[in-house]
């Protein structure tokens, strides 16, 4: 009778709606990766959670499946949408400040977004990245420190930014010279480095996908902030990947991925000095940002 009975018995629990977590899990074999059974038990679980919350109804569910399906069709080798819908629904964010929790004082990480492009130009400080002529001139200036507040000699500053058409030179390959607002510069012996550029302006994200289309149906904008994005790395201090932000741009508080963090909120001071724009090779008024980026040591398994 034993025997019986056992043979009887599932091997797996029957799927129940109270159960329903359990008897999804319960089906990982028993060689599966660790990490692997965290994640997908953590998921399962979070995602009937969701769905017993909601009680969608079939139409919805598909119309959900639906959705999914056409952010898969519009990624391509230049499109990622699902990193679009993972930007807008704030989880890149999420993920980057559970990986970059530094010490007080040190620069804040962002999102490094689609529009990265390594080994642009080196430059001596006072070059003017500006290659279009377009926007209203600006002039950075500042210094790396570390967490001590000593300089740090030799970083690498890696900036890149939009037109003030609020494009990036790679999305206007026929209309803007190569390497357009974009170069590297490298700290001199007290850690200062300083450059021409313009005054960058908010963009929209790719809004014409079903990413777009859902920012649309929530009542959201697909705006971001206007910034300048940068990456900051030196031997043996954390790379910082980071943004500085115009205080003045109206989706400031608004950015549509969510990337404003307070402390990379930065002064632009406008200056109408006549000489000071001459020696500058600028025509009154330009913009002037003074930012000090701050480097944390690495530590183990950084």
């Amino acid at each position: 009778m034993t025997g019986t009975a056992d043979a009887a018995r599932p091997k797996y629990p029957y799927f129940e709606e109270e159960t329903s977590v359990d008897a999804v899990n319960a089906r990982m074999g028993p060689d599966v990766e660790p990490r692997l059974r965290e994640v997908m038990s953590v998921l399962v679980k979070h995602l009937h959670a969701a769905i017993k919350e909601i009680e969608p109804t079939h139409e919805e569910w598909l119309q959900g499946i639906a959705f999914l399906t056409e952010i898969g069709k519009m990624c391509s080798d230049w499109r990622q949408e699902f990193i679009l819908l993972s930007d807008t629904l704030g989880v890149s964010m999420l993920v980057d400040a559970i990986n970059h929790r530094r010490p007080n004082g040190a620069t804040e990480n962002t999102i490094l977004g689609p529009f990265y492009v390594p080994e642009a130009p080196r430059y001596a400080h006072g070059a003017n990245i500006c290659l279009d002529g377009k926007g209203e001139p600006m002039v950075v200036r500042g210094r790396v420190l570390d967490t001590q507040g000593k300089p740090i000699a030799g970083a690498l500053i890696d900036v890149w930014q939009t037109n003030d058409d609020g494009f990036y030179d790679v999305q206007q390959k026929d209309l803007q010279p190569d390497w357009n607002l974009r170069g590297v510069f490298t700290t001199d012996g007290k850690g200062e480095y300083w450059y021409r550029s313009v005054k960058p302006r908010y963009y929209p994200i790719p809004d014409d996908g079903p990413v777009g289309r859902m920012l649309a149906a929530l009542g959201r904008h697909p705006n971001r902030a206007a910034h300048v994005h940068y990456i900051v790395s030196a031997p043996g201090y954390d790379t910082v990947i980071t943004h500085i932000f115009a205080p003045d741009c109206r989706y400031l508080a608004e950015d549509a991925v969510f990337g404003v963090k307070d402390s990379l909120i930065a002064d632009f001071t406008k200056v109408t000095d006549r000489e000071k724009a001459t020696e500058l090779g600028f025509e009154a008024p330009f913009w002037s940002v003074e930012w000090d980026f701050v480097l944390a040591p690495k530590t183990a398994g950084t």
